[in-house]
């Protein structure tokens, strides 16, 4: 009697059956590692404070996008300087190419 073959389903057909809310736990390990992001000329890091309360209103406006606190912050702060520029308040933003 034949033993069944079993093929690994390839990085897509795992995206895909993520995306259909399947679990695909099972064809990860857990053994690999994070690599950190490539640094980018382009960008700096800062620190920035924030009252609770603001915090708080980030947090919830990123549960309902489902995005990180980062994003949100990010998204928010790109809006407010492009209404800025929009209304002749001028600021030294570049779109990004």
């Amino acid at each position: 009697m034949k033993k069944a073959s079993r093929t690994r389903p390839s990085a897509e057909q795992i995206a895909r059956a993520a995306e259909r809310g399947e679990d695909v736990t099972r064809y990860f390990a857990g053994k690999g590692q994070m690599m950190p992001p490539l640094p980018r000329p382009d960008v700096q890091r800062v620190n920035v404070d924030f009252t609770m309360g603001m915090l708080a209103e980030l947090d919830a406006e990123a549960r309902r996008l489902n995005i990180s606190r980062q994003a949100v912050i990010k998204t928010m702060l790109a809006h407010a300087l492009d209404e800025r520029r929009r209304v002749g308040g001028g600021g030294g933003r570049k779109k990004a190419s």
